[in-house]
C-alpha cells in the first residue's frame, strides 16, 4: 500500500527546456545540511512573545486539491507537500517561505499542504507558529492516500517533500521529489514565471521524461 511516511531520494523532473535547465544545478549540497544557527536565549527572536499564533490549517481532499488549482488559475503555482515527522521538510520549509516571499510581487504564488496525522496537530501548530509562512496551508485528510496520489500525478509514489509546478493556464510542468537546493527551485520558479510566454498549449503533463 503506498504510504506518504517517505523521505524521498532528491529526484527532479521537468519537461523540455525546463529538464536542461535544472541539469546544472543537480548534485549540490543539500539544505538539510545547511542547519540554522539557534538564536542566543538573550536574543529578542527567542522570546515566546514573538511568535504569532497561525491557524489550523483547513482539511482537503482530492476535490479540496482541485478547488486550489482552480482558485490560483491564471497564476504560476508551487504546491508543496509537507509533515513534522519530515526532516528534509522541516529544513527546505524556511527556503521555500523565503522564495515566496521573494518572488511575489513577480505574480508566484505557494500553497502548502501538510500531510500529518490528527495525532500531530499540536506539532503542526508549533512548527507554523515558528516558522510563520506568507502562503496559506492546508491539511490532506487522513484517508484514501491512493487515490489523493494518483488525482495529483499517478507516477509520484507519494514519497516526500514534493514540490508541483503549475502554469497559468493549470497545467502541471514538473515536480521536485525530495529534498533539492535553492538553486534548483530558484531555477524552476524563473522558468514557471516565463511558462506563459513560452508554454505550448496542448502540451500534456504526462510526458515528462525523466520520470519512473
Amino acid at each position: 500500500m503506498l504510504t506518504f511516511r517517505t523521505a524521498a531520494l532528491p529526484r527532479v523532473v521537468w519537461s523540455g527546456a525546463i529538464l536542461a535547465l535544472l541539469a546544472g544545478t543537480i548534485g549540490r549540497p543539500s539544505l538539510a545540511q545547511e542547519k540554522p544557527k539557534s538564536s542566543p536565549k538573550s536574543s529578542p527572536a527567542a522570546k515566546p512573545s514573538s511568535t504569532k499564533p497561525v491557524a489550523d490549517p483547513a482539511l482537503i481532499d482530492q476535490q479540496g486539491y482541485q478547488d486550489i488549482l482552480g482558485k490560483y488559475r491564471g497564476k504560476p503555482l508551487l504546491i508543496n507537500f509537507w509533515a513534522t515527522w519530515c526532516e528534509p521538510c522541516r529544513d527546505e520549509y524556511p527556503m521555500l517561505n523565503e522564495l515566496a516571499k521573494k518572488y511575489a510581487p513577480q505574480g508566484l504564488r505557494v500553497v502548502g499542504i501538510s500531510l500529518d496525522s490528527d495525532g500531530e496537530m499540536i506539532l503542526v501548530r508549533r512548527f507554523l507558529a515558528r516558522n510563520q509562512p506568507v502562503f496559506p496551508n492546508f491539511r490532506k485528510r487522513p484517508g484514501k492516500e491512493e487515490q489523493f496520489i494518483n488525482a495529483i500525478y499517478p507516477k509520484w509514489t507519494g514519497a516526500i517533500p514534493a514540490s508541483f509546478f503549475y502554469a497559468p493556464d493549470g497545467r502541471l510542468m514538473g515536480q521536485i521529489i525530495g529534498e533539492s537546493t535553492r538553486d534548483n527551485y530558484e531555477a524552476a520558479i524563473r522558468t514557471l514565471l516565463a511558462s506563459g510566454a513560452m508554454d505550448t498549449p496542448g502540451t500534456p503533463s504526462g510526458n515528462m521524461p525523466g520520470h519512473e
